[in-house]
């Protein structure tokens, strides 16, 4: 059970809940004080020292539920003696013995043979799931005595036992490792190798001797087994289906998050939008994680002993409080110019959102957007939730030709004399002017004035120089110029502003 431990705290691990080692020993410890027993009690102890956050818990006990779903050992074998009781009376009143049929569950005779009992008729049909490919010939034998089954699957099928069944087909996965199953195509062929482990081939093999008899009863058993056989295999393909959406599906989640992170977002299709919103949003919370941690940290290393003699004068010159130099990290003044003309706006659209997510660590951001003119967008964005106030941004000022001469003027005339030294400008833009002015003296002011002017293009550099772009120009005015056209890049880059201002 150590390992089925183990395998839950992966899939734990595998849905993004943080469990360290030591978290993981203490795990193994609270389950040998509380053992596998009694479920519930197994749940909350579980509860206790693997999930921490809000969100981990209901993370861990929808995990819980759906990776021990095993029923109550004690009230499935109360159960299954209560069912073989009532099938010894039925025996004993009846005159005749029903083996069981495989309807809904093992154990519960619902054949439709009873419809027909004195009626014989012979059916030819193949079974497109059958996993021995043959084709069955069956006929209505109806109910009656019954061979006792001798490969061990059979048995195992006919003693009416879903607890059983399910620890032998959880441990048949662990046998093929189901838990490395990476995608949904490859649920037949696990399928098919737990059948395999649980012993197929010995009981086809038994169906097939059984079938070929002339002996009612041993025909009979061929027939209870064959309908066994497929309730067991949808059983399975069940099970396995559970394990894929356990290991797989967000590991396959987490594949195509990690390429959307490093395709270029003017390749991103529209469906893929709201999937690398949710990417957005995860990097902006483990940046803000990050940087708040470390800003709650108070810095020590050099006593201040002025101000520690000074508060310690009531206790006649003992030392009894400790004061340390500490440094005041003011966070900084952001100003984000985006060009949000058609070849760049998907680019404004994540950068937005990427700032406007971190305002815990960065709250003094100012947006301006142009094509031509520029205008101030900050109100938008505390008048609207995030993405009515990025799609109003990309629809009010998104049209007309591009002009950065323009744009820097009309950013002068507003902000000039609002910039200083704790203030960051980035502008997000390919530099291209349709052959207009550069306005590089403006460029030049704001790179005097401003602490950091941060250049974000998403062309690739040998790009920049071509055509009607002014990269050259301008790259001369910047403290930082960087290719930027994934979200990769602008977690990078943004990471890296929030600690030079730390």
């Amino acid at each position: 059970m150590d390992r089925q431990l183990a395998n839950f705290i992966r899939a734990l691990r595998n849905l993004e809940v943080r469990i360290s080692t030591a978290e993981t020993l203490d795990a193994f410890s609270a389950v040998e004080l509380c053992g596998y027993e009694d479920k519930a009690f197994l749940k909350r102890s579980l509860s206790l020292v693997l999930p921490k956050t809000i969100d981990e818990k209901d993370t861990f006990d929808a995990c819980f539920d759906q990776f021990f779903s095993f029923k109550d050992v004690a009230g499935e074998r109360a159960e299954s003696s209560s069912d073989s009781d009532d099938a010894e009376s039925e025996d004993a009143e009846g005159g005749e013995g029903e083996g069981g049929g495989a309807g809904g569950e093992p154990g519960e005779r619902k054949t439709q043979a009873s419809a027909g009992k004195n009626k014989k008729k012979k059916s030819k049909s193949k079974n497109p799931n059958s996993l021995d490919g043959l084709e069955e010939e069956e006929e209505d034998l109806g109910a009656g005595a019954m061979s006792e089954a001798s490969s061990p699957l059979g048995q195992l099928l006919m003693n009416n036992s879903k607890v059983e069944l399910s620890v032998a087909t959880s441990q048949a996965g662990e046998a093929v490792n189901l838990k490395e199953i990476q995608v949904f195509t490859q649920k037949g062929l696990y399928t098919r190798r737990i059948m395999e482990e649980m012993g197929l081939a010995d009981l086809n093999r038994e169906i097939r001797e059984l079938r070929d008899r002339g002996a009612v009863p041993d025909r009979r058993l061929g027939q209870e087994l064959t309908h066994r056989r497929d309730w067991l295999r949808e059983q399975v393909r069940d099970y396995v289906e559970k394990q894929f959406l356990l290991h797989a599906d967000v590991s396959g989640r987490r594949l195509r998050e990690e390429l959307l992170r490093k395709v270029k977002l003017s390749n991103v299709e529209q469906r893929s939008f709201r999937l690398i919103q949710e990417i957005v949003f995860k990097m902006a919370k483990k940046l803000v994680a990050l940087h708040s941690r470390r800003k709650k940290v108070f810095k020590r290393g050099a006593l201040n002993v002025p101000r520690t003699l000074r508060h310690n004068m009531s206790y006649d010159g003992a030392i009894f409080d400790l004061h340390w130099k500490s440094v005041k990290v003011d966070r900084p003044k952001v100003f984000a110019i985006c060009d949000v003309s058609g070849s760049v706006a998907n680019y404004a659209r994540f950068m937005l959102m990427f700032l406007y997510s971190i305002e815990e660590v960065m709250p003094k951001v100012r947006s301006f957007a142009f094509s031509s003119d520029l205008a101030e967008v900050t109100d938008l964005f505390s008048r609207n939730n995030l993405e009515d106030a990025i799609a109003k941004t990309l629809r009010d000022y998104s049209g007309g030709s591009t002009d950065y001469g323009q744009a820097l003027a009309d950013f002068k005339k507003l902000c000039l004399d609002d910039i200083d030294n704790r203030t960051t400008i980035i502008i997000l833009g390919d530099a291209r002017n349709n052959f207009g002015d550069p306005r590089t003296d403006i460029m030049k002011e704001l790179y005097d004035r401003a602490k950091r002017v941060i250049w974000l293009n998403p062309e690739p550099r040998s790009s920049w120089n071509v055509g009607d772009a002014e990269m050259k120009k301008y790259i001369a005015y910047c403290h930082q110029a960087d290719e930027c056209n994934s979200l990769m890049h602008l977690e990078r880059i943004v990471g890296n502003l929030l600690r030079t201002v730390g």
